[in-house]
């Protein structure tokens, strides 16, 4: 029988009403003859609650016992949906990460699949039950607890449906599939029926709330068929696949924008080989993504570093920066989360000329000034205050005529 992979997440999970329509969902897809898996996240607002409890003990607690704390949140999901489940007349088994298992590296908070066991799902499938697992979570080689970052449900499910080699994996949320930009900043955005790997890729990693980047970086990597759906309703969703001849037709496919970005400087730094390797090494070690970075030598020959990092490490970051500061003896360092990256993507940019000329006057016309540029072969991305961001995406979606069907 066909398998499929079928993930949910907190809203679609967030009461025992909403719990009841994935299971009609689920039920749905076994009664057409599938095998299904189904990955689903904690409900709405749990994750939050759980690490607020957490900090409110102390502001920073022990990474590993945060992870055990917060995978809890999964485990009363699927326990929940296994019991709708079996009281409608269907065999149903629930699992957390670690009874699979689902292995992954060590580093809490934001670990990564290195191995899934598949005995027990295909034993259970065989015998005609659904399989629930606990998204998000999972178990290092030292049977220590583990958690995947946000969003790591659909981590979670991509990578099961990649073990399993299924035949379609269903990211189901709250949209019905990815936009043009998020309609919540204009009702102009249009509805992408289908989109490549790139495309997604790059919109995820730019703050497209869709799908988790290391979900997309999975499916591509392992060729995932992956359909982006709401729990909400039966409409058609975004169908993500591979590169196609069409999709190059127009030079701008979305605007994205990410509203939880951090800028840090290190003002005065000797401009000599090693500094960068000092200052992003030890970021590195910490588990820190850094994103976008420019530095700018002067006559003095000092230079002054600036990088973006997720808001959420912001305080971490400047922490591991004092003690780099003291270190290279930088004349200054600064970090503020009054920023935003809006960016446009598109595989047409391979082919398209004049792409960030456009972009950047159209911000012009609008005031709105750049602080920090980065590129890529699909995507442009610009650093602006956090205030004009919303402006920005209206206007480049506005310039670029994505609320027009192909």
């Amino acid at each position: 029988m066909p398998l499929i992979v079928q993930k949910f997440g907190g809203t679609s999970v967030g009461d025992l009403d909403r719990i009841a329509n994935v299971a009609r969902r689920v039920a749905a897809r076994k009664d057409q003859g599938n095998d299904v898996v189904v990955v689903v996240s904690a409900m709405s607002g749990e994750t939050d609650r759980l690490i607020s409890l957490a900090t409110k003990i102390t502001p920073l607690p022990s990474e590993r016992e945060l992870d055990v704390l917060i995978s809890t949140g999964e485990q009363v999901t699927i326990a929940l949906l296994a019991i709708t489940l079996e009281s409608m007349g269907y065999k149903a088994k629930s699992y957390c990460g670690w009874q699979l298992p689902l292995v992954t590296d060590s580093a809490f908070g934001s670990a990564r699949v290195t191995e899934i066991g598949q005995d027990l799902v295909m034993k259970d499938l065989a015998e005609g039950r659904i399989v629930i697992v606990a998204g998000f979570q999972g178990m290092d080689e030292s049977r220590n607890v583990t958690t995947l970052g946000r969003g790591g449900s659909d981590t979670s499910a991509v990578a099961v449906a990649a073990a399993l080699k299924a035949d379609l994996c269903e990211i189901h949320t709250d949209v019905d599939g990815v936009y043009t930009t998020d309609p919540n900043i204009t009702s102009k955005a249009r509805k992408l029926h289908k989109i490549a790997y790139e495309e997604i890729l790059e919109m995820a990693s730019q703050g497209a709330k869709v799908l988790h980047t290391r979900s997309v970086e999975l499916a591509m990597r392992y060729r995932v068929p992956l359909i982006v759906l709401s729990s909400f309703n039966d409409n058609s969703g975004t169908l993500v696949t591979e590169e196609s001849s069409d999709m190059e037709k127009e030079s701008v496919r979305a605007v994205t924008c990410n509203m939880k970005e951090a800028k840090i400087t290190l003002s005065g730094v000797e401009d000599k080989p090693g500094v960068a390797s000092k200052i992003f090494s030890s970021l590195a070690d910490a588990n820190v993504v850094v994103d976008m970075i420019i530095q700018n030598s002067s006559a003095d020959g000092k230079t002054d570093i600036t990088f973006t990092i997720p808001e959420a490490d912001l305080a971490k970051t400047l922490d591991i920066c004092r003690g780099i500061r003291e270190t290279l003896e930088a004349r200054d360092l600064s970090g503020s989360a009054d920023i935003a990256k809006v960016s446009i993507i598109g595989l047409g940019m391979r082919s398209h000329s004049g792409v960030a000329a456009k972009m950047f006057a159209t911000l012009a016309n609008e005031g709105i000034n750049i602080e920090m540029i980065s590129t890529s072969e699909i995507k442009i991305s610009c650093v602006v205050r956090k205030k004009y961001a919303e402006l920005a995406v209206r206007a480049l979606h506005d310039a670029f005529e994505l609320d027009r069907t192909s």
